[in-house]
């Protein structure tokens, strides 16, 4: 029995609903799902390719669950670690490299090499730098206490915009795409017709817009994908989420995500040549819901209105066209001119509360959000900005959304 495949087949049909299995809750058992490929399901998966010449690891798993990587493909095969590839920076896949050194030099063998992207090594220098402030945006996406990983492994051999390697007879291409990250690496064996594709594929969403995080790029994305559909992939290995078997399967999934991205792209861009601002983009750009009814497209994760501000960012910068935000007053003195106004905070957050109940979240954020600023001293209005807040987390879909505002719900008065 297949547990990977059990539960592919499952979401592909859609006799499983993604809701209960999204891609970043890993199964943690491994399969062989190719010849001589074992497939590590983690958070990251990791992959592990047999050659002649020993294991080539894509991706090492992350400074939480490298272990279990190591252990899981230690039940499968006993070789010793030829090289590493890294599909991309992030601390979910590249951890774990000095189990497989260790393991080397009590055995004799020749230390494993690491390959990655040129650009790598500038994402772990800036990790570094913004060691405080990634924890700090990692704890509110994933709800999660944890310290900021150190301790980078940098890559022995970097390359610019394409790698062949030949292990043990074995042809193993390295191509560089800018998508989630501009560090990322796609892997293809083509004697194995065999994909691994990194975070470019993700089995939902793609995670193009994370509001939290650095640029994304999801036109050259786009254009990653419908290049790796063209290789007519018999087996594609995801970064997170459980494998894909079959041609057309795989071909389906790369152009249908590849589809999305270019929608949400060229749509932006077009109302940007219009002089739009990014309000009536945000409003008027939508993904098409035929898409976002694939069990792999589902915005569980990330969501298209982030991607849409993802974009503009790209071309517009981080000024969103409305005049009074270039140089906006402090929030506070705006939050109590309004509730000046309106008659006092408390007449805003019951407003908020109303609208709340009625399901308008995004305007009851707004107000419960002014009462706060307004009243930073007021424990009753922090309590029910509190209730406003943990309501939008619960009519919350993706997961970068609900971390947001259950983050924001859990906040205490100021002052």
């Amino acid at each position: 029995m297949s547990i990977l495949r059990d539960r592919f087949e499952g979401l592909w049909s859609g006799e499983l609903a993604p809701e209960g299995n999204l891609a970043s809750s890993p199964l943690f058992v491994g399969e062989e799902v190719a010849d001589r490929t074992w497939f590590v399901s983690s958070f990251a998966n990791a992959t592990a390719i047999a050659t002649d010449a020993g294991l080539v690891l894509i991706d090492t798993g992350s400074f939480v669950f490298s272990t279990q990587v190591f252990l899981d493909v230690r039940s499968w095969s006993q070789a010793g670690a030829h090289a590493a590839i890294f599909t991309h920076g992030h601390v979910d896949h590249c951890f774990g490299v000095e189990k497989w050194e260790a393991e080397s030099k009590e055995r004799g063998l020749p230390l494993p090499r690491v390959y990655a992207h040129e650009n790598t090594p500038e994402r772990f220098r800036r990790y570094e730098r913004t060691r405080g402030w990634n924890g700090c945006i990692n704890a509110r996406q994933f709800q999660s206490k944890f310290e900021w990983p150190i301790g980078y492994r940098y890559p022995d051999v970097t390359y610019a915009d394409k790698l062949a390697l030949d292990v043990g007879g074995e042809r193993i291409e390295l191509h560089h795409a800018r998508g989630e990250t501009d560090d990322a690496t796609w892997v293809w064996v083509p004697g194995r017709k065999l994909l691994c594709t990194g975070d470019l594929f993700l089995w939902v969403t793609p995670n193009a817009g994370n509001p939290q995080k650095v640029q994304r790029y999801a036109l050259e994305w786009a254009v990653a994908l419908r290049t790796m559909a063209a290789l007519e992939a018999e087996v594609l290995c995801p970064g997170h989420g459980v494998p894909i078997w079959g041609r057309e399967r795989v071909r389906r999934a790369l152009t249908e995500t590849a589809e999305l991205l270019e929608h949400l792209h060229d749509r932006t861009v077009e109302l940007m040549n219009q002089g739009a601002r990014l309000d009536d983009i945000v409003h008027a750009v939508k993904a098409p819901a035929r898409l976002l009814e694939r069990p792999y497209l589902q915005p569980l994760y990330d969501e298209p209105e982030f991607i849409v501000r993802n974009v503009y960012r790209l071309y517009g910068g981080w000024w969103d066209g409305n005049p009074a935000t270039l140089q906006p007053a402090p929030t506070a003195s705006l939050a109590r001119e309004v509730a000046g106004l309106a008659g006092g905070a408390a007449r805003l957050v019951e407003r908020a509360q109303a609208l709340s109940a009625s399901g308008e979240h995004a305007l009851a954020c707004h107000l419960a959000e002014l009462a706060g600023e307004a009243a930073p001293r007021d424990e009753g209005i922090w309590r029910a900005r509190a209730l406003v807040y943990a309501a939008r987390a619960q009519a919350a879909r993706s997961l970068m959304a609900r971390g947001v505002y259950l983050t924001a719900s859990e906040e205490r008065r100021r002052g």
